[in-house]
């Protein structure tokens, strides 16, 4: 009975920041697409040289470092501890979808070990590949860790893609995925996902 009304309260609280958020009707106005997506590394060298060497991203550029010796400003631009230190940012162009851009950083407060995909804040990014056997392959070839796959989907809306998870050598997990004849969802779809095609 305790689980239903908490899960009761927690769905009410839900829906009145969703009807605040809606409530005139816009979201942030001029939003065109993902610029980037973050991910801070132990290390920059061995991020670019990742994302580089194995999913045959370009690095564009580098900058840094930012930091406050006294004052407020790391915590004010990007909610970071205000001693933590920036050291260096590096910009990837990887394919025709979002850059990626990658932080090192120290700071007291720092915490080292990676949150599970089923943790709050679990993150991965998924790339899209032509053969995800040959990929997969590769990836092993490589040394790296790989999960069950690849698994294919072969019903539902998703029905049509196959996966596989890689992890980093700093513990982070990308996905390998491909769906070469579409999606199931996308026979009556209005608004189609991105894909390498559009």
């Amino acid at each position: 009975m305790k689980r239903f009304t908490m899960a009761t309260a927690c769905a009410a609280l839900l829906l009145s920041f969703s009807s605040v958020w809606a409530s005139d009707g816009k979201a942030i106005p001029g939003v065109r697409g993902i610029d980037h997506i973050g991910f801070t590394v132990p290390d920059i060298e061995q991020g670019v040289t990742f994302f580089r060497d194995v999913l045959d991203c370009t690095e564009v550029m580098r900058f840094g470092p930012f930091s406050d010796d006294k004052g407020t400003f790391m915590q004010d631009l990007v909610n970071v501890h205000p001693r933590a230190v920036l050291h260096q940012i590096a910009m990837m162009r990887c394919g025709n979808g979002s850059n990626i851009e990658l932080f090192q950083y120290s700071s007291p407060d720092q915490k080292k070990e990676l949150p599970r995909n089923s943790d709050y804040g679990g993150a991965h990014i998924a790339f899209y590949v032509e053969d995800i056997a040959t990929a997969v392959e590769k990836a092993k070839a490589l040394g790296l860790k790989t999960f069950m796959g690849p698994f294919e989907l072969k019903e539902g809306p998703a029905a049509g893609q196959s996966i596989n998870y890689v992890l980093t050598p700093w513990g982070m997990h990308v996905e390998l995925i491909s769906y070469p004849n579409g999606m199931a969802y996308e026979k009556d779809a209005k608004t189609r996902l991105w894909s390498p095609e559009r």
